[in-house]
């Protein structure tokens, strides 16, 4: 083998006779198929040529195959196949290679050749080369917004619940100071605890935004500028600029951090420059901008809503309460909302409780009516999201306008509208019953606690507004969808984001697949398997016992069974095979609406192909369709369109459902080892080759 160019090899030698050792990582956005045909491919790939290498699967079932600090000291190259981000700092120092995972999948070997000449990772530095030709993704600045948002659901969930918790059991009206918790009291301490949670999701949501774009050395800057941002004081506001202030810092301070990372400076201070120059410089320059430039048009706005909102105390009800809860739901703690409820709060002390009133009414809306979309359209949701939208609406029974923040700083164009729609509403039918407020909080458990006049039409205004902020949710959103995917032809499901973002943590979790992901489409090798043998040439006695005892025996843990398997599929189109596919499932008895199996199917496909190249396709839908989870395989003798970007048309087809509730990772166990397998040729053949289903089920075995 010819040296390459460029420095030596960073492994443990650099004699070419010495075997050459690799790593690699694989991750998608879903965490399922595409992260183990990748893996399969570079492992077969580097055997092919003589060469060790050890590949790390991130897939949903956790990190597998982990590499240790030992692996790195004697590797002589990292090849990073992800369209997610992957923690490049244990690789400094060694060459390393980033491309999208559909690179692991269809050019295997040019990526080993490659790494051999790839630039030397730098402690801090930023993600190594990216292949243009890399897997289908969302851009830099969503995944690092759904980053931020997914490491800040957590602090937003725990902060609003124990503060809900505390009002509840411990907290009584008090005219003079709303919903008071006895000082010294256990349910202060529980309160104090919620509060910090709170105060701490805005940095956090602008640091990890930060991380996502420039990497550890804007954390620190993002955070703090974060805090900066939720701090009004520091630039004559009474309130902070919330969770918008912090979106803001995060992407400066991820960009000033790459564009800082570019500057050429001697070598002797390129150690330093990740740990002490970049954050050092990065706060200061971010921290003083935003208290010297941005925060005085935030104070600024601050002060003449509050002097346009006095002048208009003597106008209509409706056009009032509409304005308030406009104002309510923009930002959620924010500027804008922090001048309606001071507002309506200083009022109560000149004996005007109906300013408080409406802007009591339209404070729960976001939080219920994000909740309540969640509950709407599942499918648009990720399972995270879903989650945090069941903690959503218990928040906004106490008034936590913050509970509905995760849905706005992720979908802010489809979610913000939605909720200034709905407080609107709320505020409106307040305003025009006449509906008051004794005391400056908001939301069901101030009218449970005694403290508002005309609680039937309080809680018909906290309704009508929350219903209306779902509906308008849901469509904005699935609108927002399908122009997308309209658009791109190709993309995941609402609820694949990443973390992405969030990178990055996304998010933690989703819709589609057995692993509740959407899976991202992918280009696959263009090698076909071999085409079916005619029944005839290989047929076996009919008396054969071992054909009769396979079905005996638990094939893909027994969600595949013989009655699930056919050899002969008959549909010309995907849509045609799809439904006869879930005809097979049927089967099963597993199946409850074969008429909703399909729909679901039919929309995962609207958001991305299931084809995975190489002939093969992997349909697939979680829903509530079926009562547990079932498996089937058809043969397609002539082959079916099935968007593969391969070209291939798809001639294996597996179907894969799974009911909402589904619990425990065994499937996804089972798709993962599934994937894999299918990217070997001979398995494909002899899977082509099966005379009949119990055939079928005989190869299938081999997937273990």
């Amino acid at each position: 083998m010819t040296s390459p160019a460029g420095p030596p090899p960073t492994g443990s030698g650099s004699s070419e006779q010495q075997r050459v050792r690799l790593l690699a990582v694989t991750a998608c956005p879903t965490g399922i198929a595409h992260t183990y045909m990748a893996a399969e491919k570079l492992q077969q790939a580097a055997e092919s040529r003589g060469i060790d290498m050890k590949v790390e699967t991130q897939g949903s079932i956790g990190a597998e195959n982990v590499l240790d600090d030992n692996d790195v000291r004697t590797a002589d190259g990292v090849i990073v196949a992800a369209d997610k981000d992957v923690d490049l700092s244990r690789f400094a120092g060694k060459r390393v290679l980033k491309v999208g995972v559909a690179e692991g999948i269809h050019h295997p070997g040019q990526l080993i050749e490659r790494v051999r000449s790839a630039p030397v990772h730098q402690p801090g530095g930023a993600a190594a080369v990216a292949s243009a030709s890399g897997g289908k993704e969302r851009s830099v600045g969503y995944k690092a917004l759904m980053n931020g948002v997914s490491y800040m659901i957590p602090f937003v969930v725990v902060g609003g619940l124990l503060i809900a918790i505390s009002l509840s059991l411990g907290g009584h009206t008090d005219p003079s100071g709303g919903l008071v918790i006895p000082k010294d009291s256990f349910w202060m301490d529980v309160n104090n605890i919620g509060v910090i949670g709170f105060t701490l999701m805005v940095p956090i949501l602008s640091g990890y935004i930060a991380y996502a774009i420039g990497d550890r050395p804007a954390l620190v800057p993002g955070m703090i500028g974060g805090w900066i941002a939720n701090t009004g004081s520091l630039y004559d506001s009474k309130a902070g600029a919330g969770f918008i202030g912090a979106i803001v810092t995060g992407f400066l301070a991820g960009y000033l951090v790459l564009w800082i990372k570019k500057v050429k400076v001697p070598k002797f201070v390129q150690p330093i420059m990740p740990i002490i120059v970049i954050p050092i410089v990065t706060t200061t320059a971010l921290g003083l901008f935003f208290i010297y430039v941005l925060g005085k048009p935030i104070s600024w706005v601050f002060e003449h809503l509050t002097d346009w909102l006095s002048g208009m105390t003597g106008t209509s009800a409706i056009l009032l309460g509409a304005i308030l809860g406009l104002m309510i739901a923009f930002d959620m703690g924010g500027p804008v909302n922090k001048t309606a409820f001071l507002f309506g709060a200083g009022l109560i002390a000149t004996g005007n409780q109906t300013v408080m009133g409406m802007c009591a009414a339209a404070i729960p809306v976001m939080p219920l009516g994000q909740g309540l979309a969640t509950l709407i359209r599942k499918r648009l949701y990720t399972e995270q999201e879903r989650e945090t939208g069941l903690a959503s609406l218990f928040m906004g029974c106490f008034g936590i306008s913050e509970g509905a923040i995760p849905f706005a700083a992720a979908r802010p164009a489809q979610v913000i509208p939605a909720n200034m729609l709905g407080g609107a509403v709320a505020g409106a039918i307040a305003g025009v019953a006449g509906v008051e407020d004794a005391v400056p909080h908001g939301g069901p458990i101030v009218a449970v606690l005694g403290a508002v006049s005309g609680v039937p039409m309080f809680f018909v205004a906290v309704v009508i507004g929350t219903v209306v902020t779902a509906l308008s949710t849901v469509v904005l959103v699935d609108l927002s969808e399908r122009r997308r995917h309209g658009e791109s032809g190709v993309g995941t499901s609402a609820a694949g984001r990443e973390p992405v973002l969030v990178g990055a943590g996304v998010a933690p979790g989703a819709v589609g697949v057995v692993a509740q992901r959407s899976v991202a489409t992918a280009p696959a090798p263009t090698t076909s398997p071999a085409a079916p043998v005619e029944p005839a040439a290989s047929v076996q006695p009919a008396e054969s016992a071992e054909p009769a005892a396979s079905a005996d025996v638990e094939v893909l843990s027994g969600y595949l069974t013989e009655e699930t398997v056919s050899v002969g599929l008959g549909a010309r189109d995907k849509a045609a095979a799809i439904r006869e596919m879930a005809g097979l499932l049927a089967r099963s008895g597993k199946v409850a609406d074969v008429d909703e199996l399909v729909a679901t199917a039919l929309r995962r496909e609207e958001q991305g192909t299931t084809g995975l190249g190489e002939e093969i396709a992997i349909p697939h839908a979680k829903t509530d369709a079926v009562t547990a989870p079932v498996v089937g395989f058809a043969r397609s003798a002539e082959g079916i369109e099935w968007g593969s970007l391969d070209g291939t048309r798809a001639k294996l087809v597996f179907m894969i459902a799974v009911p909402e509730a589904a619990a425990g990772d065994e499937h996804l166990r089972i798709l993962a080892l599934l994937s894999r397998k299918l990217m070997d040729p001979g398995f494909r053949e002899r899977l082509s080759a099966a005379v009949d289903e119990s055939a079928v089920l005989e190869v299938l075995r081999e997937v273990s």
